[in-house]
């Protein structure tokens, strides 16, 4: 052999044995001879240098304490935060061979055979710690500036009544007004789920959705209002009650809340005029068409910027089916509010000004249950903090209601009651839930609406104990459908 061959970590400074094996194992041996069978010890002192071993040295290096070791520490320490999640040295050696250590390397600096023997020294020097991976962003979080916004969105048309009241006549006007709102609230939801499905396919589809739905409910929902009410000025408060509706749902599903805001700007400021100055009666019926036709050719500059997205190839479009609960509900809902605000205005004010908060609580619904899914090992686990996190919201939701009601004087029960079955068959809707709560709201309402229109017993009391029991089963339906982590995944 030509020179020494390091057969375990170590350095030419550690304390090593030289083995001199000669050519002629009969000769004796001899202190002097060049063949003699030599056992020598090296030390590790720097000012003495070694004698470099000549062809017949075979030197066996043992570990021991050098700059090799220190090497190695060394090393060890500064790949610890990387190294310490490994699970086997193999990873170690992954790692320094991304690093550019080469064999030459790890033997002369840090004195091991091979990657592999070095990749294990140092995994043997690192304890394991298996740090918690990084929480990622949450995937529902609210735009609260958004929310916020709808929700007044959802009450400023109201100033358009407070308006143009008096202008219309007082026979038959109401109930055109509530029959035509009704429809339109129906055909509105309706169309909306249909656009949302759509709009998962493009937006050039939703579009032309919009474009096809919205004028043709305005259409339905005005002719039922006009047929009750005939012609006059309440015909036309109806007509424009329609398109209004349509205008504002077409502007709302394609996200542009701000520019709705900036077209009810002229009903805003009269209704606020209304506190302390008299508009007369021109202002009073032009302010709110003027709105009205600025919220109408928004809709028709919104919907043809939908024209120059890209079609999607292949696109189908949906049946008409899978929308009708979502239609049904709209009914239900529309009618349970008018009959809650039939004998106090405020409360369908209140509910509507709480639809904002409602549609905050529904992300914040669905980030937190994610949070629950990662943060729970087991089915039953997960079901506990989903009802939990359902009964938090729910409250969070319906704490602020119970003080604006004995505000404008309303019955608080009564309002809790028809808010929490709004908001949880609204949460449900966004699971894909659409039936039962349909069902159940449109129950509560054909069974309230008899008894108050009739007079029957038990009276005033039937809106709050059908509001009770479509409650009850809702949140059955919601522990049930919403407690399985495959509703979140």
């Amino acid at each position: 052999m030509s020179g020494p061959m390091w057969l375990e970590p170590g350095g030419a400074e550690q304390d090593t044995l030289a083995l001199r094996l000669t050519e002629d194992s009969t000769r004796a041996p001899r202190a002097t001879d060049q063949h003699t069978l030599a056992l020598r010890r090296l030390t590790d002192d720097r000012a003495h240098a070694p004698r470099v071993a000549d062809q017949h040295t075979l030197a066996l290096v043992v570990p021991g304490r050098g700059a090799r070791r220190e090497a190695v520490d060394g090393l060890a320490a500064e790949l610890a935060d990387r190294v310490a999640s490994a699970v086997h040295p193999y990873e170690v050696a992954a790692l320094l061979e991304s690093e550019g250590f080469t064999g030459e390397v790890i033997r002369e600096k840090y004195g091991h055979a091979d990657l592999f023997s070095l990749a294990t020294a140092v995994y043997q020097r690192i304890p394991r710690a298996f740090p918690e991976p990084r929480r990622p962003a949450d995937p529902w979080r609210p735009d609260h500036l958004r929310c916020a916004l709808r929700g007044l969105l959802f009450a400023l048309p109201g100033l358009a009544y407070a308006l143009a009241g008096r202008l219309l006549p007082p026979d038959g006007t109401v109930r055109a007004l509530v029959v035509a709102g009704l429809i339109s609230w129906a055909w509105n939801q309706a169309l909306g789920h249909r656009a949302y499905t759509r709009l998962a396919t493009g937006r050039r589809e939703a579009g032309r959705t919009l474009a096809k739905g919205a004028p043709l409910g305005a259409a339905v929902a005005a002719g039922a209002g006009v047929a009750l009410a005939g012609a006059g000025a309440t015909a036309l408060a109806v007509t424009a009650q329609s398109a209004y509706l349509a205008a504002a749902g077409v502007l709302l599903l394609l996200g542009r809340e701000r520019l709705l805001l900036a077209v009810l700007a002229p009903v805003a400021a009269g209704g606020t005029a209304l506190l302390w100055w008299e508009p007369g009666t021109v202002l009073r019926a032009v302010l709110p068409l003027l709105s009205l036709f600025g919220a109408v050719a928004a809709a028709g500059w919104a919907l043809r910027a939908t024209r120059t997205a890209p079609a999607a190839p292949g696109a189908t479009r949906p049946g008409l089916w899978p929308s009708l609960p979502y239609g049904l509900f709209g009914l239900a809902a529309g009618s349970l509010v008018f009959l809650a605000g039939r004998d106090h205005p405020w409360a369908a004010i209140v509910l509507t000004l709480s639809m904002g908060p409602a549609e905050w609580l529904l992300y914040r619904y669905r980030g937190l249950s994610v949070a629950a899914l990662r943060s729970t090992r087991t089915p039953a686990g997960f079901r506990a903090r989903s009802a939990a996190v359902l009964a938090g919201c729910l409250l969070v939701y319906l704490a602020p209601l119970a003080p604006a009601a004995l505000l404008v004087d309303v019955e608080p029960v009564t309002l809790l009651l028809l808010a929490a079955a709004l908001w949880i068959s609204l949460l449900l809707q966004a699971f894909g839930t659409a039936w039962p709560p349909a069902a159940l709201c449109l129950t509560a309402a054909v069974c309230a609406g008899a008894v108050l229109l009739t007079g029957s017993p038990p009276g005033s009391a039937a809106l709050p104990l059908c509001c009770g029991g479509a409650v009850l089963c809702l949140v059955a339906v919601a522990l049930r459908q919403l407690g399985r982590p495959a509703a979140h995944g």
